[in-house]
């Protein structure tokens, strides 16, 4: 983002700082029910589903992990079988056998070291096979012990419009949410802007005239909304 245009944008809807609550106190109301689409009924499913989610849909995922999860219940069951009938048991989420060498691991990992259980510490968790910081983010922030900010597409489209980073590394995106979002919002803010992404600030075509964040956002400014067509700025 140019340095004209943020400028442009603080005197337009200003400081980031003062926008950061209000954005998240409307979203909040516009998508009460955004929550992670996977499904899952404990830790190591959870981690299972995150692991298997890279590079495909949630929807794909949990139409395998249906099937997945009544066959394989502990890490255990992940290396009883041969690599080859996980790999047929996950094929359809693509990369299946990059996926089935690090689920194999993960489980090893886990039963070696933690008794069969998911750990809760955000390092630990980094240090599984498969496991990048986006993954642990989004099994910390599920379990409610969120380390940081999730950085999907859509959170760093939103972020970037909402001028809130000019960074593009997914990285340096989360650093700059970490030190402006709430630290009790770092879980839910992601899934806020994820919802607010897929049904109303798409890629190509965002409706800004039927957003309710547009006042407060800099991209708006741009796309032609009317200030008459705006929600008030207050929250």
């Amino acid at each position: 983002m140019a340095r004209s245009y943020v400028h442009e944008a603080r005197r337009k809807v200003g400081r980031k700082r003062d926008r950061i609550r209000p954005v998240i106190a409307r979203l909040a109301v516009e998508h009460a029910d955004a929550g992670i689409a996977l499904r899952f009924r404990n830790p190591l499913e959870l981690l299972v589903s995150v692991m298997l989610s890279a590079q495909t849909t949630d929807v794909n995922v949990n139409r395998v992990t249906e099937r997945l999860f009544r066959k394989y219940r502990r890490p255990e069951d992940y290396l009883a079988v041969p690599v080859e009938e996980l790999e047929r048991d996950i094929y359809q989420t693509g990369f299946y056998r990059q996926k089935a060498r690090a689920l194999r691991g993960t489980m090893a990992i886990l039963i070696a070291d933690y008794g069969g259980e998911v750990p809760d510490d955000f390092d630990a968790l980094l240090r599984l096979p498969g496991v990048a910081r986006k993954t642990a983010n989004v099994v910390s922030a599920e379990r409610g012990q969120a380390s940081g900010i999730v950085v999907d597409t859509h959170v760093r489209r939103l972020s970037q419009r909402l001028g809130f980073t000019r960074q593009e590394d997914p990285v340096r995106i989360e650093r700059d949410l970490m030190r402006l979002v709430p630290r009790s919002d770092w879980g839910r803010f992601p899934h806020l802007l994820i919802w607010h992404g897929r049904r109303v600030c798409s890629a190509r075509r965002p409706a800004c005239e039927e957003c309710v964040i547009a006042d407060l956002c800099p991209s708006a400014f741009y796309s032609g909304v009317s200030a008459s067509r705006r929600p008030p700025s207050s929250s």
